[in-house]
């Protein structure tokens, strides 16, 4: 019993698979070559986040991303969490890992919303592909007021989760 409450979520999952390889096999064949890929795309991207999670803790000192992260670091702190989220163009899911280890390193929880804000939005690639197809006046438009939302939330999540833990 113990054992299925453990995998409760995949025998959930391989129950789904089985009852829709009955009803709809294209749509399971589909389904299980897309889980297939998105397997073997994460089985080579996250080892090598781990290794780069790794360096980070080893090369760069706690009391540095305190300095240039940290509740303190004002809007030095936002110019580096965008810039660090603006340049990657890997899956989202990549960012989640480095976040967390940059919070324990001391880093606040505004500045790790604006990097993953600007990871998922905000991509330099993104915006010159973006500029190509809708214009550079729209472009510039949904950048500014991303931005401007994604620091205003970051500001709301540190407020509310300081109120939460006190």
């Amino acid at each position: 019993m113990n054992i299925i409450k453990k995998f409760k979520a995949p025998i959930i999952i391989g129950f789904i698979y089985l009852v829709l390889a009955f009803w709809l096999p294209d749509t399971a064949g589909k389904s299980i070559s897309v889980a297939i890929d998105y397997a073997k795309e994460m089985v080579f991207i996250i080892p090598p986040v781990f290794i780069l999670m790794g360096l980070l803790e080893v090369w760069i000192p706690k009391d540095k991303i305190q300095q240039w992260l940290g509740s303190s670091s004002g809007l030095k702190g936002i110019l580096i969490s965008f810039f660090m989220g603006t340049l990657p163009t890997g899956p989202l899911y990549v960012a989640f890992p480095l976040t967390a280890s940059l919070l324990k390193k001391g880093a606040s929880i505004t500045n790790m919303v604006i990097f993953l804000g600007s990871w998922a939005a905000l991509k330099i690639p993104q915006l010159l592909v973006e500029i190509k197809f809708l214009g550079g006046l729209f472009t510039l438009l949904r950048f500014v007021l991303t931005f401007t939302v994604i620091v205003i939330i970051g500001i709301f999540m540190e407020v509310l989760l300081k109120k939460k833990t006190t």
